[in-house]
């Protein structure tokens, strides 16, 4: 029981620091960078499952806001304020939302990783465009329009971010039946 729990929380631990290491591969764009941030969202939810993955993403963005610079512009309790906060609130909840959905299907393929991780993609600019929109136009105090605020939250990024989801999906169906095995012979718990 020991060693599946110490298994389960290094897959959470281990996600959340892959995610705060592609927060700093990135490619400098105006207010949301392009980062290789949701590449390990949804893996975190295909691999560890809806709530594991889900608690990867807790324990990223908690650790961020409690002061390790580990978003990509630093950390802090006042990272919240920043525009770019709503797309880490769906990094929570796609990691839930790709879990949950592979959780759904019995035997996974490759199209239906690729699926599950676009319906992650939907939740985290769900969550971080408005956000953005709020942030600019509220707090920052920088006056913008729903079209701006679109191509620069949402077209700048969405081709690289699609890419991403099909090669997570490519990547995922190779190492879920790995992790399949393991969870038949009882090493990794859900």
């Amino acid at each position: 029981m020991k060693n599946k729990s110490t298994v389960s929380l290094t897959g959470t631990a281990m996600f959340a620091a892959l995610t705060a290491v592609g927060a700093f591969i990135k490619i400098p764009l105006p207010y949301v960078p392009f980062t290789l941030q949701i590449l390990f969202v949804f893996l975190a939810g295909s691999l560890l499952g809806s709530k594991k993955g889900m608690q990867s993403q807790l324990v990223y963005v908690s650790i961020g806001l409690l002061g390790l610079p580990v978003f990509t512009q630093g950390g802090g309790i006042g990272y919240f304020l920043q525009p770019t906060f709503g797309y880490l609130i769906g990094f929570i909840l796609a990691a839930y939302a790709v879990g949950w959905i592979i959780e759904k299907i019995s035997n996974p393929k490759t199209h239906h990783f690729i699926l599950a991780n676009i319906a992650g993609l939907v939740i985290v600019y769900a969550m971080g465009v408005p956000y953005l929109y709020l942030a600019c136009n509220t707090w920052l105090g920088i006056p913008n329009g729903w079209t701006h605020i679109v191509m620069i939250g949402f077209i700048n990024s969405i081709g690289g971010d699609l890419i991403i989801s099909v090669f997570s999906g490519m990547l995922t169906s190779k190492l879920y039946g790995t992790l399949s095995i393991m969870r038949k012979q009882n090493v990794i718990t859900d």
